[in-house]
């Protein structure tokens, strides 16, 4: 039987409008202050999928080939160690330090091969490289070196203040590229005391950098090559109002085809909603329940069961000749909470299912899926806490996807949030972050209301 082919997508872009245009306008500009500039920083805002690490790539690669060797912060080995091999693929012969740890297994093995990366635990083993990468936490321990003239700083967003502070001295100038819209910087302390000032070492990097320096130039990257047209209208308007963005895609350009019919059930009918429209809302009954509510964690994983027997295939804008099949290893599951993650990726074993990426939000930044499991943060929740509201947290899990992203969720949320508004104290001084948890929940809620369906399992 031929695939029923469903196209993902509405109209996000003008007419007229040209997302490469429009992203290399901005590159430019990133780029001509951060090289020939004076300020001894430059902020650059991005949304979901719009090249962050293409940027970093390009200007690390620019400022080398200018005679300036710079330093790169990164915020975990995962992101440093794809930095390197980025690097390495887009200039074989450029040569990069890979400052690490002690520690056994300190970075990804690949970067064994790579003859133009030398590896070392020691700074002045790198000196005199043209580029040199490591963790902010790394290079906080890094002493008695000279300063580098540039750095470059990854994922600013996810960097705390204090951390930026512990790495000041080692650089002159600095690119600061991130994402607004993702988890604010973890802290195992209360922050309560600090609220307010300029100082707060738990505020963002890039938040306390703006708050003492506001004539430092800002840029904002313009499209998400990611999110398809689907999904970016309600991504920019929930968690960017203040910096849109648009698709990088239009209707048409990615389709889910599914070779399998439907057989009726919940899952399906979600599959075949989310692959004609880019979202689907697989609605439980109403229940308070615990945090690994049972009917839930088995309905996600019914639902990337199915996605499997379906035989879906994926067709993008990417020139491919063919239709790619919707593999494990491009399926992603989201949770709020460890527990429940585990919980799922039991459940898919006593379905059969392996290969399939389960993780927290906290895990899921920065990745990248054709379709998404998503198990809604409030979903049987007797109360909304501020854990559950926060704003980073669910446009992570709704911004991982280029197909489709699926949501379950048990009925009764909207009410929940009406029950639970946000009674958070005020502190003077702070910078308000818009939209609120609250707010974006029912934005969310509202377009998904629109790919609903209700299933008693």
């Amino acid at each position: 039987m031929p695939p029923e082919t469903v196209t993902t997508g509405a109209a996000t872009a003008d007419a007229g409008f040209d997302p490469g245009a429009a992203a290399a306008r901005a590159t430019d500009a990133i780029l001509r202050d951060t090289l020939h500039g004076t300020a001894r920083g430059v902020v650059v805002d991005s949304p979901p999928g719009a090249g962050k690490s293409t940027l970093v790539v390009r200007a690390a690669l620019e400022l080398a080939e200018a005679g300036r060797p710079l330093m790169v912060v990164a915020q975990t080995n995962a992101q440093v160690d794809d930095l390197v091999l980025r690097l390495a693929e887009k200039s074989p012969d450029l040569p990069v330090g890979r400052l690490h740890s002690s520690d056994t297994d300190p970075y990804d093995k690949a970067l064994d091969g790579l003859d133009n990366v030398r590896k070392s635990a020691k700074a002045a083993d790198l000196a005199g490289l043209d580029v040199v990468i490591s963790t902010a936490a790394k290079w906080a321990h890094v002493k008695g070196v000279e300063p580098w003239a540039h750095a470059i700083v990854d994922e600013a967003y996810q960097m705390r203040s204090d951390a930026l502070l512990a790495v000041a001295g080692l650089f002159e100038r600095a690119l600061f590229v991130g994402d607004p819209g993702q988890l604010d910087p973890f802290s195992i302390v209360g922050s309560e005391q600090w609220a307010g000032l300029s100082y707060d070492p738990s505020a963002s990097a890039v938040t306390t950098l703006l708050a003492h320096n506001p004539e430092l130039p800002q840029h904002r990257l313009p499209v998400s090559w990611r999110l398809p047209a689907s999904a970016a209208p309600l991504v920019s308007d929930a968690f960017y109002p203040y910096t849109p963005f648009r698709s990088g895609t239009g209707p048409g350009d990615r389709r889910l085809a599914l070779a399998v019919p439907s057989d009726g059930s919940g899952p399906d009918r979600v599959i075949d909603e989310a692959a004609e429209s880019g979202w689907g809302l697989l609605e439980l009954p109403a229940r308070h329940t615990p945090r690994t509510d049972p009917e839930a964690v088995r309905a996600v994983a019914l639902v990337v069961r199915r996605l499997l027997d379906r035989e879906g295939a994926t067709t993008s804008e990417r020139p491919t000749p063919d239709p790619v099949p919707l593999t494990a290893d491009r399926i992603a599951v989201g949770t709020a909470h460890r527990d429940q993650a585990a919980a799922v990726r039991s459940a898919l074993t006593e379905l059969g299912v392996t290969d399939v990426v389960v993780d927290t939000a906290n895990r899921l930044q920065g990745r990248e899926y054709d379709v998404t499991v998503v198990l809604h943060p409030l979903s049987g929740r007797p109360d909304a806490t501020a854990f559950h509201l926060e704003t980073g947290r669910l446009c992570v899990l709704a911004s991982r996807h280029r197909h489709a992203c699926i949501v379950v969720c048990r009925a009764g949320v909207s009410d929940l949030l009406d029950a639970y508004p946000s009674t958070e104290p005020v502190q003077l001084g702070t910078l308000v972050k818009f939209p609120d948890g609250w707010e974006a929940n029912h934005s969310l809620l509202a377009h998904l209301t629109e790919h609903r369906i209700e299933w008693r399992p």
